[in-house]
């Protein structure tokens, strides 16, 4: 199965997408914020099979994060999650380095989904 990363500065989010994506045997680990996960990257040289980011976050927002991401680690598949119209847009730039933006809320198999498509796209890719 996949290595999954998580960075979402809301406990309880982290925890339901986690939990979610654990459902499915994909070996999880989360972040609080943009610069915990890209000191978890660098620790880890790269190796995750997908990074799943939440734009609005403090310290490091999930914007900052893909695109260093993206730049360290350009095989990195990357999914980004929000609940606002407004970093939606922000994300709109990012076609090149960024999968597809998840509008939160979103039920445990959107995101499930969600994931399972990034991953399947990875592949073929």
């Amino acid at each position: 199965m996949a290595r999954i990363l998580i960075a979402d500065d809301e406990e309880s989010m982290r925890l339901l997408v986690a939990r979610a994506i654990g459902m499915d045997g994909h070996d999880v680990v989360t972040a609080e914020d943009g610069s915990d996960a890209l000191e978890i990257l660098i620790e880890n040289a790269g190796r995750f099979d997908l990074l799943l980011t939440d734009i609005k976050m403090p310290i490091m927002d999930g914007i900052a994060l893909a695109l260093a991401a993206a730049r360290d680690f350009p095989d990195l598949t990357i999914l980004l999650m929000t609940g606002f119209a407004d970093q939606r847009e922000r994300a709109s730039g990012l076609d090149a380095i960024v999968h597809d933006v998840i509008t939160k809320p979103f039920s445990v198999s959107d995101i499930r989904n969600a994931v399972a498509a990034a991953l399947a796209a990875k592949k073929t890719g």
